[in-house]
């Protein structure tokens, strides 16, 4: 008998349906209750918010046990290194770690390659005559979501930055994005590559050596980094920044250990090397993990190219960062591909990387003595060398060892930089400085000015004459000489800068612009717990460290510990070295060249203290602006030669092979071949961005040539030389590395020549030529 109480098979399914439904019901308003905060305001999906804030560094307070708040209630983040690391876990997990927006670019500034001083060792001869590798100016952006505030630090690979330069960065960016990018969240840095062009400063005494302004030069620099930001500003998504640090070894020495040890024994027996090895990394992964970039501070001359190079490249550490990029963007043409990496300058002034150290060219015996002399020819006699054969192979040590080091540290980085974003910023006349050293001493710095060591150069590239390193005492030819043709430094100024002998007193030299700049940038950007110091100068070792030390300890006092304090060298204007007090006193090329006197360095440690203040307390608002610097109406005065029409040989046309590859080649031979070519400042003066040169390999697949290599590669070098009546040679050299894969290539050249179409007029032409196939086993 059927059940009174019996539902039907269409009845049952109804019923389950109803129970399902009132189930989702309830389970949908418990999440929506769950999502509502004590407000009664809707909150919206991602990472809780703190529930108050934390002062600037709180994330390395002790936690209050058991509350997940620091000592003042705020939020306590987990430990960073127990945070998903940028390549495992899932999505979801590192989206919602996401702390900021990231954007990284680069993009070249190379310029001129041909005729150009090379800016560096101040040598007149330098003249740029090809190309080893391009320039790149790295650009990395770092924003608040939800705010407005960001940070831009460029890495360029330059000699340094010069004044001209940051005014006119500023400027294009201001009419670009208005007030988004500005003197105070925008830091540029050069790498301080010794062959570059030169050219690109206003004030007279850079003019000296670089034969004027530079117009291409300046030109380049500035686009270049223009458009790195800009390529920055366009690809900015949400990321997370790791931070990590590492000893650097057999990659150094001081150039000047005689100085280093004037500094207190106390001081000294704090460090175990008179050099800073320590590298640091900063890491930039997306929110879904993929890699975007890094930036490497460390200290190191790139110097390892030295002054008898005549090739424009970016020397050891532009070698590591086209490594580390070639490593990153596999299979694109080197200086292509997303991943950025730069390989930024620190505290650099007394650091070289000829670790062999210094010997007498003459006599092969050391020169490593307090004035850096040799018994036969003196200061001019003694160079620095090591660790290769040559500067290549010494270029391809050093910018390895960084490259590997920087490699292990950023695969293993999983300290976390979080919290907000801050930048200080400040313009100052450090001619005229007052700095409190105690509470009964009171100094000033001085107006520019250089010592005779100056002119004694380096052990990494040599002066002049017969000056030497160590000079405490004018010497009475040179002093009357200068005092005939410059003037004589006033009393005032030689009393301030003793116990430096004063070969040129810049600071009071204006003709036909003043020689040295008085109104310098300090500036500070803050990363969360990373602070990035950018100095405008070269900071030798002690003085780099006595600056980091102080800048933290100010932080540490103002409520905001733990802070990862770097510094970035040669940033916004450049005024030389900045030694201690104590190495001054033996004025060796580095104190001679600390342009404000013998408390130049208590002066930057006194400002950038006040910097950091200003950070920890959330008050940037109110610093003084101070005095803004100059921008001279610089004409495009220049000694370089005119560029006119040029010729090719009888019977020949512009790129037509003059000297031929051979027919087959191995591993470690160099393929060579020689075009008409013409000079490669046509191309440069043109606004041409261009290759000079392609290894092309031939595919059997697709029948056709691929391009495998360009000039961007440390494989390849392209010469220029100047001939007669218009006419000139290009030489192509590929280095063939081993492991090249074996088959059928070709050398080609790309260039622009200028042809006279009228008596007062000229055009440029662009042409190409191709050497023979040439088989590589």
């Amino acid at each position: 008998k059927r059940c009174g109480c019996s539902f039907s098979r269409l009845e049952v399914i109804l019923i389950l349906c109803l129970v399902l439904m009132i189930a989702l019901t309830v389970v949908l308003l418990v999440l929506l209750f769950l999502t509502k905060n004590t407000g009664g305001k809707w909150s919206h999906p991602g990472p809780p918010t703190p529930p108050s804030p934390c002062p600037r560094g709180a994330q390395g307070r002790t936690e209050v046990k058991g509350t997940g708040r620091g000592p003042q209630g705020c939020h306590i983040p987990s430990v960073p290194g127990a945070l998903p690391s940028p390549s495992s876990g899932s999505s979801k997990d590192t989206a919602e770690a996401a702390r900021y927006l990231v954007g990284v670019g680069r993009a070249d500034c190379t310029g001129p390659v041909a005729q150009v001083p090379l800016m560096g060792y101040a040598n007149p001869s330098q003249v740029g005559e090809g190309l080893l590798s391009r320039l790149y100016s790295r650009a990395f952006i770092v924003a608040d979501p939800e705010e407005s505030k960001r940070v831009v630090f460029v890495s360029a690979d330059i000699g340094m930055v010069s004044q001209r330069v940051r005014l006119e960065v500023l400027k294009q960016l201001r009419s670009k994005y208005g007030e988004l990018y500005r003197q105070d969240n925008v830091v540029l840095s050069g790498t301080h590559t010794h062959s570059g062009p030169a050219g690109y400063f206003q004030y007279t005494l850079f003019w000296i050596t670089s034969k004027g302004l530079v117009r291409p030069a300046l030109s380049s620099i500035v686009n270049g980094i223009v458009k790195s930001i800009d390529i920055a500003h366009e690809n900015m998504k949400r990321g997370r920044l790791f931070i990590n640090r590492g000893t650097v070894e057999n990659s150094q020495i001081n150039r000047s250990p005689f100085s280093y040890l004037e500094n207190p024994e106390s001081e000294r027996s704090r460090y175990s090397s008179n050099t800073d090895k320590e590298m640091v990394v900063l890491k930039m992964v997306d929110e879904d993990g993929h890699e975007l970039g890094l930036i490497s501070w460390f200290a190191v001359h790139p110097v390892s190219m030295n002054n008898s190079n005549h090739l424009v490249n970016s020397d050891n550490v532009g070698y590591a960062s086209y490594l580390f990029e070639q490593e990153k963007n596999k299979g694109m043409l080197p200086g292509e591909g997303s991943f950025v990496a730069a390989f930024a300058s620190s505290n650099l002034g007394d650091v070289s990387p000829n670790t062999r150290g210094p010997f007498c060219a003459n006599t092969g015996e050391s020169c490593d003595n307090p004035q850096s002399a040799c018994p036969v020819g003196g200061a001019a006699m003694c160079m620095a060398k090591g660790p290769g054969n040559d500067m290549f192979e010494s270029t391809r040590i050093i910018g390895q060892n960084i490259y590997l080091k920087a490699k292990e540290l950023y695969e293993k980085a999983s300290q976390e930089v979080t919290g907000p974003l801050s930048s200080a910023h400040q313009w100052v006349n450090m001619s005229d400085v007052s700095v409190q050293l105690n509470a009964t001493h009171t100094v000033k710095t001085c107006k520019p000015a250089l010592g005779h060591s100056f002119a004694a150069g380096t052990i990494d590239g040599v002066g002049a004459f017969n000056f030497t390193q160590g000079s405490v005492e004018g010497d009475p030819f040179w002093d009357q000489i200068r005092d005939q043709l410059l003037g004589e430094p006033s009393n005032e100024t030689k009393a301030c800068h003793k116990p430096k002998p004063i070969l040129f007193s810049t600071g009071e030299m204006s003709w036909p612009h003043p020689w040295h700049p008085d109104i310098v940038d300090v500036q500070i950007a803050a990363i969360g717990s990373l602070a990035i110091l950018a100095v405008p100068g070269e900071f030798t070792t002690m003085s780099g460290r006595r600056l980091r030390e102080a800048v933290k300890s100010e932080f540490d006092s103002r409520g905001t510990p733990g802070m990862n304090v770097v510094i970035a060298g040669l940033c916004n204007v450049y005024t030389h070295y900045i030694t201690t007090y104590e190495e001054y006193q033996v004025q060796r090329y580095e104190a001679a060249s600390t342009i404000y006197g013998p408390h130049t360095l208590s002066a930057y440690i006194q400002l950038y203290r006040g910097l950091a203040k200003a950070i920890a307390l959330n008050a940037t608002q109110d610093l003084p602006r101070g005095p803004e610097p100059p921008l001279f109406n610089v004409t495009s005065l220049t000694l370089l030669p005119s560029l006119s029409a040029e010729s090719a040989p009888a019977g020949k046309a512009f790129g037509d092979v003059l000297e031929e590859v051979r027919p087959e080649y191995q591993e470690r031979e160099v393929a060579e071949v020689t075009f008409v070519g013409a000079n490669p400042r046509t191309s440069a003066e043109n606004g041409t961005e261009h290759n000079f040169l392609m290894v092309e390999r031939y595919s059997n697949i697709s029948i056709s040539w691929r391009a495998v290599l360009n000039d961007a590669s440390w494989d390849t070098r392209f010469y220029w030389s100047k001939g007669s009546r218009g006419q000139s040679n290009v030489t192509i050299e590929w280095h063939i590395p081993a492991g090249t894969e074996p088959g059928v290539y070709r050398l080609r050249y790309f260039g622009h020549y200028k042809k006279r179409v009228s008596l007062l007029r000229t055009i440029t032409v662009p042409f190409e030529g191709s050497s023979s196939a040439f088989r590589v086993t």
